[in-house]
């Protein structure tokens, strides 16, 4: 699933492409994606100027006006946009899939000036909800701060850990604790920060949390300056590859020497909270 660092690539993406279009027309080719897809969603859309393209935590929001379409991607959704005067041309904006596109898998498409915007979703986990403005704030008000956020300080993380048993990892992939980090970079931040993922937040140091908080955010804007991670296919609308997988310390790095300058451990894999974990024997005890 993509994390905060692709969805702000997404998002950027499509700022280049979409902003300040006029949906003329949306086609609804299935609306069983997650949620269903309401039957007046096409009239709603129709003739909506996409004025701003925001990102918030994994979701990407398209400011239409009085109301608002907060989409979602999934497992496996991608956003593409075609060019009307060339089908050949087009670019896969997403974290997942192949730019030869199952036709069956394209669920969403909204026809602008000389572009469609498609979105294609095999395993149909992503969604599509229409928001008015004034209910955009309630409607995330149960996830966390971004680790990008001011609000995510330490004394925000210290009170939230305070007399909790679960472990580190299990934090960092919880929404309601900190929004935007998924496995790929909670393996990551962990690691830079000599942290084991198995450790419980009650008997964190306070520089433990200095770490995180430290890390946390370096990585993610790391991550962002280099375009995300590409796994499989994803692509910006340049044709670019992220290439911040390129840097991974542990993430799949399965049985090989850490790469932390003197350290004779290797990194190991475990399952926690059922999402496969690296850490380093040696430098994450």
């Amino acid at each position: 699933m993509p994390e905060l660092p692709e969805i702000e690539i997404v998002k950027q993406s499509l700022d280049k492409k979409v902003k300040f279009e006029k949906i003329k027309k949306v086609v609804v080719r299935n609306r069983s994606l997650r949620f269903k897809v309401p039957k007046n969603f096409e009239s709603i859309l129709k003739n909506k100027i996409i004025k701003k393209i925001s990102r918030k935590s994994k979701y990407l929001i398209l400011h239409l006006g009085n109301i608002c379409c907060v989409i979602h991607l999934g497992m496996s959704g991608t956003i593409h946009i075609i060019n009307s005067k060339n089908s050949n041309k087009h670019s896969n904006t997403s974290f997942y899939g192949s730019l030869n596109l199952p036709l069956k898998h394209n669920h969403i498409e909204f026809f602008l000036r000389n572009s469609q915007f498609v979105y294609n979703d095999p395993r149909r986990f992503g969604f599509f909800i229409i928001l008015k403005k004034e209910n955009l704030l309630n409607f995330f008000k149960n996830i966390g701060p971004e680790p990008l956020d001011n609000q995510f300080n330490i004394n925000y993380i210290e009170n939230y850990f305070k007399n909790k048993k679960k472990n580190i990892k299990s934090f960092l992939l919880d929404q309601k604790f900190v929004s935007g980090i998924g496995n790929i970079y909670a393996n990551e931040i962990l690691f830079i920060c000599k942290i084991n993922p198995l450790q419980k937040v009650k008997y964190l140091t306070k520089i433990d949390i200095k770490k995180i908080r430290y890390f946390s955010k370096l990585i993610l804007n790391r991550a962002i300056k280099k375009g995300g991670s590409s796994i499989k296919d994803f692509k910006n609308v340049e044709g670019q590859n992220g290439s911040y997988q390129n840097q991974f310390k542990v993430y799949k790095r399965e049985n090989l020497k850490c790469l932390n300058k003197g350290c004779t451990g290797k990194i190991k894999k475990k399952f926690i909270s059922k999402r496969s974990t690296f850490f380093c024997n040696n430098c994450q005890k």
